[in-house]
C-alpha cells in the first residue's frame, strides 16, 4: 500500500508540473508532465484497487 501512496503523489507533482508549464508554454515538458501522470496515475489506481479487491 506504500507503493500506491507514493505513486499517488508523483502523479500529483505530475499534474502540478502540467499546470505549472502550460502557464511558461513549454509544451515539450507539458507533454513528458502528462504522459508520466497517465502512467503513474494508473499504477497508483490499479496497485490501491489490487490491494483492495485482489
Amino acid at each position: 500500500m506504500v507503493t500506491a501512496i507514493l505513486l499517488l503523489l508523483v502523479t500529483i507533482l505530475c499534474v502540478w508540473a502540467i499546470f505549472r508549464e502550460l502557464k511558461t508554454k513549454n509544451f515539450f515538458a507539458v507533454l513528458f508532465a502528462g504522459a508520466s501522470a497517465l502512467i503513474f496515475g494508473w499504477f497508483s489506481v490499479m496497485t490501491i484497487w489490487y490491494n483492495l479487491f485482489g
